[in-house]
């Protein structure tokens, strides 16, 4: 039954996320995701439209679902508007993505999706590095791994592996897209103040 609830919670939090802020006000907002949770319940040929989009994106994982609670949150004024540690969030996960896809696509000998039925090395290492954030005071990424590994002690979704509670192709992407946006932006600003160095030298 937790899985029909996390779909109907996907699907506001993604529409309320990409859709644009035309102006409303924060009370206009949070009504707006409420109507889009509503709306989620409508039926379409048997199924709700969450349903459909989950049968597309399938059921997320528990940290995508944290991540999206906390920009819904930012984007209704309740949070800052930027955490700190945020580039290590997407380092993060985005780093998960890249050890754990080319191997469940058979780029590579090993699996690590294995890891994830009997994880006690698994449950390990995030542990460590979950205290490590801690340490560091990167609230949300805590909160997102410390989040997932509750969820897979009670067994909240379906699933048996602890990499489905950890890590999705949503959350990969976007953290892979948004890394490179980023570094984008950086090299774009290096390439500009050292243009303008050298042309005030040339002065």
């Amino acid at each position: 039954m937790i899985n029909l609830w996390q779909a109907h919670l996907s699907f506001a939090m993604i529409i309320f996320l990409l859709l644009p802020g035309f102006g409303l006000g924060r009370l206009w907002r949070g009504g707006l995701l409420l109507a889009l949770l509503a709306a989620s319940f409508i039926p379409l040929d048997g199924l709700t439209v969450a349903a459909y989009l989950r049968s597309h994106i399938d059921d997320l994982a528990i940290t995508t679902m944290i991540l999206m609670a906390w920009a819904c949150l930012r984007r209704l004024e309740i949070l800052a508007p930027a955490p700190r540690g945020y580039v290590g969030v997407l380092v993060i996960f985005a780093a998960m993505a890249v050890l754990l896809y080319p191997a469940t696509l058979g780029w590579t000998y090993v699996d690590p999706y294995r890891l994830g039925f009997s994880p006690r090395v698994l449950l390990t290492l995030i542990a460590l590095l979950t205290l490590g954030l801690y340490y560091l005071r990167n609230g949300l990424a805590v909160a997102m791994l410390a989040g997932a590994t509750l969820a897979f002690m009670v067994g909240l979704k379906p699933s048996h592996n602890y990499w489905d509670y950890l890590v999705d192709p949503l959350l990969a992407l976007y953290c892979c897209v948004a890394l490179l946006v980023l570094g984008t932006r950086q090299a774009y600003r290096w390439f500009l103040s050292r243009r303008g160095s050298a042309s005030h030298r040339s002065i």
